[in-house]
């Protein structure tokens, strides 16, 4: 494989790392919603937010990707398939990391509301001062860990023609016949991406278990 290929793969690469950025940024802020909907005493909100995770978390991620991708257009809204991809990952990450960040803020233990409560504290003073920065330090791990996943998830947006890795990958080995060397090399950038983060995530939950033996 000469450098013209392996630098469009390194083109490729970025595209995934764009995608995953985009995807795991517009988790974070719609996740962060869906999990304060999610804990709401409001039936009005919170059913709405079991709704959007059950369905983005019992569908799959390709199902999710044709939909947009083929659905948006029969309503008016003709998108480029990289933002066609990107609203998927974020409806996508926002089920799943709401999800990871309803467990966190539930876990955190009752005598901290308590005793926010007694304080006199408001509902909103207690949520962003006291619930949410100890909910965010239980959820890094099992966030990181998503984040590994999400990754490797925007291989799917090949599907859809999305050039990101695994597409210039299958490009690449279509035109110079070496399936095993492309996709090698592409497995090994998928690893080197994946294998810290997943490192990262193992090294909290670590850290979180030691915390809370003593």
């Amino acid at each position: 494989m000469g450098t013209l290929e392996f630098t469009y793969l390194l083109e490729g690469l970025r595209w995934t790392l764009v995608l995953t950025a985009v995807g795991f940024a517009g988790g974070i802020a719609f996740g962060l919603l869906v999990a304060l909907m999610r804990v709401s005493k409001s039936p009005w909100l919170r059913i709405p937010a079991i709704g959007w995770i059950g369905l983005f978390q019992g569908t799959p991620l390709l199902m999710q990707l044709f939909v947009v991708y083929f659905g948006l257009p029969l309503f008016g809204f003709d998108v480029p398939a990289w933002a066609a991809v990107a609203f998927a990952l974020t409806a996508h990450a926002s089920a799943y990391l709401g999800e990871i960040w309803r467990g966190a803020i539930q876990a955190v233990p009752r005598g901290q509301t308590e005793a926010a409560e007694a304080l006199g504290l408001p509902s909103r003073s207690r949520m962003v001062d006291i619930l949410l920065p100890q909910a965010f330090k239980l959820s890094l791990p099992a966030t990181v860990g998503f984040l590994v996943q999400l990754l490797k998830g925007t291989s799917l947006a090949a599907i859809v023609g999305f050039i990101e890795l695994t597409r210039a990958g299958v490009i690449v080995a279509n035109q110079i016949y070496q399936p095993l060397v492309v996709f090698g090399i592409v497995g090994v950038m998928y690893f080197l991406m994946c294998w810290p983060l997943s490192l990262y995530g193992r090294h909290l939950e670590r850290r979180m278990a030691a915390g809370i033996s003593k």
